[in-house]
């Protein structure tokens, strides 16, 4: 029977198959930890991404505003078991099982050059930035410095102060960059590998309001910053009175 030959110093061409591979049971315990990873990345982190960018926004009404929510957020019941429930345990198990699939896995990048690949390598490569970006940001933010939880008032001079330093404010930017690139991303994944969004044309579609997304987080996340850096704010006091409603409620109503 007559086989196949390939010329010396070549290789037969590989199939690659569009589309992404969804998550298949059958796979070990490998299958539960790669759903409860995916999972955690859109329920609670990405929640608490989205709060936490909200949260930073109020920082463009000045540094009474940005203590205010500081306050809020840490008068919520059950707020330290929430801290470690919602965001430090599953954070922390999204990044470190994160980076064990990123250095399991091979991109193919330099034979095949689609979108597929690209996109598989920069997901790759923004979740190491947020990792270090992360780790640095909750020691330093939480806890270094003046106690934030009991003292709001201090919390936007905090911020300030650590981004006169430009190479720290270059950090800040970029990083902010690659988060919201890998959660929108990651919805995107998410929703692929999850059925969700079953098809070509469905992703395709999906994929531009990942996009638009991605850019609205990344835009407030940087004006955020520049509420910080910017002159309307510069040099706050170290500590401020938190901003309180405008709206008051009357002590007793009047007699009809």
């Amino acid at each position: 029977m007559a086989t196949a030959t390939h010329p010396a110093g070549t290789e037969p061409a590989h199939t690659v198959g569009k589309g992404v591979e969804p998550i298949r049971a059958g796979q070990g315990h490998s299958f539960l930890l790669r759903k409860l990873h995916s999972l955690s990345g859109i329920v609670p982190i990405g929640a608490f991404l989205v709060e936490h960018i909200l949260s930073n926004f109020e920082a463009l009404k000045g540094p009474a505003a940005y203590a205010a929510q500081v306050r809020f957020l840490n008068s919520l019941p059950l707020v330290r078991v929430l801290e470690w429930g919602l965001i430090f345990i599953p954070l922390a198990y999204h990044m470190l099982y994160g980076m064990y699939i990123a250095a399991r896995g091979k991109s193919n990048l330099v034979y095949y050059s689609w979108a597929g690949n690209w996109m598989y390598m920069t997901q790759r490569w923004t979740g190491y930035i947020a990792f270090v970006y992360i780790c640095y940001h909750v020691v330093t933010q939480r806890f270094l410095g003046p106690d934030l939880p009991n003292h709001p008032g201090m919390a936007f001079a905090k911020v300030q102060h650590e981004l006169q330093n430009p190479l720290i404010l270059a950090a800040y930017a970029i990083a902010m960059l690659a988060v919201c690139w890998h959660f929108s991303y990651g919805i995107w994944l998410f929703c692929a590998k999850w059925g969700i969004t079953p098809g070509n044309k469905a992703r395709r579609r999906f994929a531009w309001v990942c996009l638009a997304l991605g850019i609205v987080l990344a835009g407030m996340g940087l004006a955020s910053l520049y509420a910080f850096v910017g002159p309307d704010y510069r040099n706050a006091p170290v500590d401020v009175a938190p901003a309180t409603s405008s709206l008051t409620i009357p002590a007793s109503l009047p007699n009809a």
